[in-house]
């Protein structure tokens, strides 16, 4: 059995916790310069010299989110057309891709977002991780994982009353990976629907208390029952 896999952005947040995390496939994790994502001849030359069964897709650009609206090219050319990239050179040479897009693709005003329901992003981040969605959905052989996820400890020093998601730690995400990782279609990914701030709490007791005036949709939190079934 191939149990070879390629992960980009390896060198982020989550990729160096994915690094420590037991498993076991045989991980392969290119720097920029072995596998430029903006590049379609370079992405399948390094995929050909490792033959992979499945590329888990991390690299893009994320943070800070308001560079998605000061550097809209750099959003596009990273997260969209970087993934498209991807999902071409996969196609073509029969390989699994798992894309890691985000809960903020689902519009945040009534929770209990399903994977069957209609998507909305609220930020130019989210549309940029939409956009690469629509490149992967093309792809039969494709997992999307739309994920909450955040480092530990809680990293900030306030957090939303008055915001409720489903957070969960980069540590709980990489175990998680390998146990849906042969699955194809799109999962909600994340922990217990909790406020912001009583998840934020329970780590740090430190936290302070904020209530959000509109920058944050009120409720973006995901149904899990999918998720549920499979673990």
């Amino acid at each position: 059995m191939n149990k070879r896999i390629v992960v980009t952005g390896g060198s982020g947040r989550f990729g160096q916790i994915l690094k420590k995390t037991k498993n076991k496939y045989k991980l392969f994790y290119p720097n920029k310069k072995q596998l430029d994502i903006t590049n379609f001849e370079k992405i399948k030359s390094y995929l050909k010299k490792k033959r992979p069964k499945t590329l888990v897709h991390l690299a893009g650009l994320s943070r800070p989110m308001d560079e998605h609206q000061k550097n809209i090219s750099k959003s596009i050319i990273l997260n969209i057309i970087g993934t498209a990239n991807l999902v071409r050179a996969c196609y073509d040479m029969n390989i699994k891709i798992v894309y890691f897009s985000t809960s903020y693709v689902y519009p945040g005003k009534k929770g209990n977002y399903k994977e069957t329901d209609p998507v909305m992003p609220w930020n130019n981040y989210a549309w940029s991780k939409m956009g690469g969605e629509c490149a992967v959905q093309m792809y039969k052989n494709s997992l999307i994982l739309r994920v909450c996820m955040t480092e530990k400890p809680f990293i900030h020093k306030k957090a939303f009353s008055n915001i409720k998601l489903n957070f969960i730690f980069h540590e709980d995400m990489a175990k998680m990976l390998f146990k849906v990782i042969n699955k194809k279609g799109i999962l909600n990914i994340g922990g217990k629907t909790k406020t912001i701030f009583d998840f934020a709490k329970k780590y740090n007791p430190k936290v302070l208390r904020e209530r959000s005036q509109g920058q944050f949709p009120p409720k973006p939190f995901m149904n899990l029952s999918k998720l549920n079934k499979i673990i």
